[in-house]
């Protein structure tokens, strides 16, 4: 063999020796091994802390959103119940609007009754005052009190028959609840 491989044989076997001495040490020296492992946890564990507590507030925001969609499905579940509600809402408003039109309708009736009674008495009067009478001008005054007097005692006897013996309206009622529906 030539001296150069010679050489290099032998720094190959040296080489060999320190890595397999460095080897054994590091196998075998405790410190050392806990040293490294101490320098791996000093480096990993922050990222890892930081990471935990992303999770845990992510956990918590899902967890908020999650009772949010609950509250919203029961709360669209008792919206499609209420139809029943809104039914019966609907019909009162239904029946409300009749019974306005039936007021209405009496109010009317009864303000025309009222002007046609009052025209009609004063014009009974006024036709009985037609006649050829001597000018008495204290006698006007008479005849027109007397005949308001006349025209408030026939009301109250009508208002009094109407309270005793209530007109029969069940078929005008009748008729007007049918076009609402």
């Amino acid at each position: 063999m030539s001296s150069a491989q010679t050489d290099l044989n032998l720094k190959v076997k040296k080489s060999s020796d320190k890595i397999s001495e460095n080897i054994h040490i590091v196998a075998n020296d405790p410190s050392l091994a806990f040293f490294r492992i101490q320098e791996h946890v000093r480096k990993v564990i922050q990222p890892i802390l930081d990471k935990r507590i992303e999770v845990i507030m992510l956990q918590k925001n899902l967890q908020g959103h999650c009772f949010d969609m609950e509250y919203a499905v029961r709360a669209m579940k008792n919206i499609e119940h209420s139809d029943g509600i809104f039914d019966q809402v609907q019909d009162m408003i239904k029946n409300s609007i009749f019974l306005k039109q039936q007021l209405k309708y009496e109010q009317i009736k009864n303000k025309l009754d009222k002007e046609t009674q009052k025209n009609s008495v004063y014009k009974r009067f006024s036709a009985h005052l037609a006649l050829d009478l001597p000018d008495f001008t204290d006698i006007t005054g008479v005849m027109r009190e007397t005949s308001s007097r006349m025209e408030t005692m026939i009301t109250l006897n009508k208002d009094n028959a109407n309270t005793t013996h209530p007109p029969n309206n069940m078929e005008q009622l009748q008729r007007s609840h049918t076009t609402l529906h």
